[in-house]
């Protein structure tokens, strides 16, 4: 399934990011962030640049059924963030997605990082705490699925990292962020999702792609 995960106007804002990331890379700014990362730093706009494309690419894992037939929204706003919904291809079933961008391709880079740790038990902890976090934070959007408020799990993450694996704070601050996310957002709040009105629930889709995307970059800066 294809679709932002929202508005054209804030994806322009997080394709500036991307260059702007990018123009630092070229002047050597990040190069060194990255190889604390253990990412070596030509690969830094590949991988921002596959989180944005992926980010409009949802793969549909299963249908939950609806017990009311549901009207479709307008346009949602969250804490600013603007969303259209896609439309209704049966206003019984709810389809349950992966996002490409949001949740397959950062979680593939936490799992590698996190293999290569030096410490992995504080990561984990860094983890739990950012998990149980943006579980408190997150809410049930109607039209939308779960969302989270755009800077609070980079903020979160980076905080985590600091205290909890100060001599590895960047991969800590990137696994935490992105994984915690995911977990403390989506997964732990899947019973929620057939009261939503939403016809497409995508983990790491629209409501936390954002917040998903702004950790990977703070975990660089954070380095």
């Amino acid at each position: 399934m294809f679709y932002p995960p929202f508005l054209m106007f804030f994806l322009f804002i997080c394709v500036f990011l991307l260059f702007m990331a990018f123009a630092m890379v070229q002047f050597g700014i990040f190069a060194w962030a990255f190889t604390r990362l253990g990412i070596p730093p030509e690969y830094l706009f590949s991988l921002l640049f596959l989180s944005i494309a992926g980010s409009m690419i949802n793969i549909p894992i299963r249908k939950i059924h609806l017990e009311d037939e549901t009207n479709e929204l307008p346009t949602v706003s969250f804490y600013g963030m603007r969303f259209q919904p896609p439309p209704w291809r049966n206003r019984h079933e709810m389809v349950l997605a992966v996002n490409l961008g949001g949740a397959v391709i950062p979680t593939c880079l936490s799992i590698y990082l996190l293999a290569h740790a030096e410490n992995p038990f504080r990561m984990l902890l860094a983890l739990g705490a950012v998990t149980y976090i943006v579980y408190r934070l997150a809410r049930p959007i109607p039209g939308l699925g779960i969302a989270t408020p755009m800077f609070i799990p980079p903020i979160a993450a980076a905080l985590v990292a600091m205290v909890l694996n100060s001599e590895w704070a960047a991969p800590t601050a990137y696994v935490a962020g992105t994984l915690g996310t995911l977990i403390g957002a989506d997964l732990l709040h899947l019973n929620d999702l057939k009261h939503l009105n939403a016809p497409v629930a995508s983990i790491g889709g629209a409501g936390t792609f954002d917040g998903i995307f702004l950790t990977g970059i703070l975990a660089v800066l954070l380095s």
